[in-house]
């Protein structure tokens, strides 16, 4: 069973794209349906980590938004924060998914019990799953429809609002 997902957020979480205002500031734009899929799969008691390779402040905003509380940016290694993170909730690899686009999150996807990577990754990089959606259009919402079936909760999933 699947009990915590690592996310990757540029191209993953977000679209990739980094819109720069005329005063400075940066914005990413994610996906609500995106954000209601991981609610639901912390609704069924379920992790969720970010591991991310850049700093901002409006991920950090858009964890608090969702109750994300592992949340690790700035990471140039992402396999041994994951094993920290594994190792902080009593977790293994075993039970572990993840999802990522580029090429520094290779070592992290061969590492879980399943990857995933949004349908406009790198094409070199090696995912057991390539989704239909695009990276911040809703391939993390794909993903946890995906692992919610895998682990045989649609019914608990379903519950509340059918």
């Amino acid at each position: 069973m699947i009990k915590i997902i690592f996310l990757d957020v540029d191209g993953c979480l977000s679209d990739g794209g980094l819109y720069h205002s005329n005063g400075g500031e940066e914005m990413k734009k994610f996906n609500v349906k995106d954000g209601f899929g991981i609610q639901e799969w912390q609704r069924l008691g379920l992790k969720v980590a970010i591991i991310t390779g850049k700093s901002s402040q409006i991920v950090a905003n858009r964890a608090r938004e969702l109750k994300i509380d592992t949340l690790f940016q700035g990471e140039k290694d992402k396999l041994s924060r994951a094993e920290q993170i594994l190792k902080n909730f009593n977790l293994s690899f075993d039970e572990a998914a993840a999802i990522g686009d580029d090429i520094n999150d290779a070592k992290l996807l061969n590492a879980v019990a399943i990857s995933f990577k949004p349908a406009d990754a790198l094409n070199s990089l090696k995912a057991d799953v390539v989704l239909s959606k695009n990276g911040g259009c809703g391939a993390v919402r794909e993903m946890i429809e995906m692992l919610v079936d895998k682990n045989g909760m649609r019914e608990e999933w379903n519950s509340k609002w059918m």
